[in-house]
């Protein structure tokens, strides 16, 4: 039987400072995103799953919600977040995700957070582009700010979908910052139904190719 959340959770987030504290961090591209948030302009940070790791401990002062699954493990992940100071969304692609995300965008407006979207998650495929982090960027009215992160040495999960990886402990990890860009404007909702179905096939056209864009922008950082 599993351990509850609220008993795991603390000495998660502790071993979880320890580790990162003994990083060594190689910024790049930070400036265009803090001269942003120093004008409280909320963004969109999308990211590989498998690159996440490092990901809260370089934030800074950075005010971030993301969404997390609404599973059992999720609920382990949510409470390690939130003592982190991260605020959450619960959803996922197969249970409640457009829902988590719009309480994301939500929050963006509203409180003037940042989002964090891992885009091929939670379930792959690796390194594609899924809709979620255009979704919200589009309902947020926010710019999209792609993001990764090197590991140095690490310890790679061979059979994760994901091949997760763990920086080891004193190895030095690269953050790339890509150029924050906004999306167009949505186009308004056509009237009659010849119309629709032409926006519908538009605007799916649309997405893929927003989705394209981004998994370029994130395969061009370095």
């Amino acid at each position: 039987m599993k351990l509850p959340p609220a008993l795991i959770a603390p000495p998660l987030y502790g071993l979880y400072k320890a580790w990162c504290a003994t990083l060594r961090y190689d910024i790049a591209g930070r400036e265009a995103v803090d001269e942003l948030w120093h004008a409280r302009t909320p963004m969109v940070f999308a990211l590989w799953h498998d690159e996440i790791f490092p990901l809260m401990h370089v934030r800074g002062d950075l005010e971030i919600v993301t969404v997390v699954s609404q599973s059992r493990d999720g609920e382990y992940l949510a409470q390690v977040l939130q003592r982190l100071g991260l605020r959450t969304a619960r959803g996922s692609s197969s249970r409640g995700g457009v829902k988590a995300l719009i309480g994301a965008a939500r929050l963006m407006r509203k409180e003037g957070l940042c989002g964090c979207v891992t885009v091929d998650g939670p379930r792959g495929p690796r390194h594609k582009v899924k809709p979620g982090a255009i979704f919200l960027a589009q309902r947020a009215r926010a710019p999209i700010v792609p993001m990764r992160m090197f590991l140095e040495r690490a310890k790679v999960f061979e059979r994760a979908w994901d091949r997760f990886q763990v920086p080891l402990p004193f190895s030095r990890v690269r953050v790339v910052f890509g150029a924050p860009y906004r999306l167009p404007d949505p186009e308004a909702m056509p009237l009659n139904d010849t119309a629709q179905n032409e926006g519908r096939q538009g605007a799916d056209a649309a997405l893929a190719a927003a989705c394209a864009d981004l998994e370029a922008r994130l395969e061009g950082l370095r």
